[in-house]
């Protein structure tokens, strides 16, 4: 038997009608939130690995520009003579010239660890800034701490996890890794001595002699600092490494720490 179907009453229609519509603004809502946590994490991809990586490349390439630059270029002053170190059988070194304090976000040297890799190479500059400097060049010297190769604590900064990380893989040196300072004038060797973590307050790193105050400084120490985690606030990874030896820029080329640095 066929039944005749029952035409819907115009208070079905209307309930229909809106029913699809809060089902449409339902589905409108839905789809926008899920797009925007599409956005966000693909924003956070970018600005942890995606940027990182671009920006660290564009560090190096510039930071490689330099050392060429220093290279093809005629010394400034006359090189020092290189002596044996007597009683040793490490490196020829050479009385390491001094260097005056730079400028705020004035760019005098290249930081070079084999360890990090062939190509990590990042510009060093005067000052801490996050601005001025360590996001715009790379790494950062801490004002009024030591020059390179000079008695005391020559102290620098760089972040981990931001424009280019510079000292992402900071934790992963080596004790005896090489860790070198080029400038105009030379190379500057020094090897990873130790790592630890302190507290963002801790600025006695920053001593002559690190975390003693009451010592007077007779050693030449390089202190590296950045942000403990990775991508966190609450501890700074702090690197320390000891003075080797000046290698100053002739024809005899680079230092071989640069090619076999990696302890």
């Amino acid at each position: 038997m066929h039944t005749i179907e029952q035409a819907p009453t115009r208070r079905s229609r209307r309930g229909a009608r809106g029913q699809r519509r809060r089902v449409t603004v339902i589905g409108v809502i839905g789809d926008l939130l899920l797009t925007a946590g599409v956005v966000v994490l693909l924003f956070v991809v970018w600005q942890l690995w995606i940027g990182d990586a671009i920006i660290g490349s564009q560090f190096k390439d510039e930071a490689g520009d330099l050392t060429e630059q220093w290279a093809t270029s005629a010394p400034t002053s006359s090189a020092p003579t290189v002596t044996p170190t007597p009683g040793t059988t490490g490196p020829a070194t050479a009385e390491p010239p001094a260097l005056d304090q730079p400028g705020d976000a004035e760019v005098f040297g290249v930081l070079r660890v084999p360890r990090l890799g062939s190509d990590w190479q990042f510009k060093l500059a005067g000052g801490v800034s996050a601005g001025r400097t360590l996001d715009p060049i790379g790494i950062g010297h801490y004002p009024d701490t030591a020059m390179p190769g000079q008695v005391g604590n020559f102290a620098i900064a760089g972040h981990r996890g931001s424009h280019g990380a510079p000292f992402a893989d900071l934790p992963s040196l080596r004790i005896g890794d090489a860790i070198v300072v080029e400038t105009q004038g030379g190379w500057y060797t020094y090897r990873f001595r130790n790592l630890e973590y302190v507290r963002p307050e801790g600025v006695n790193v920053l001593l002559p002699f690190p975390q003693a105050p009451q010592i007077e400084a007779t050693d030449r120490v390089i202190t590296m600092t950045t942000c403990s985690p990775r991508y966190g606030f609450s501890e700074r990874a702090i690197a320390y490494g000891v003075f080797e030896s000046f290698t100053p820029r002739t024809d005899a080329g680079p230092p071989v720490s640069l090619t076999s640095g990696a302890a």
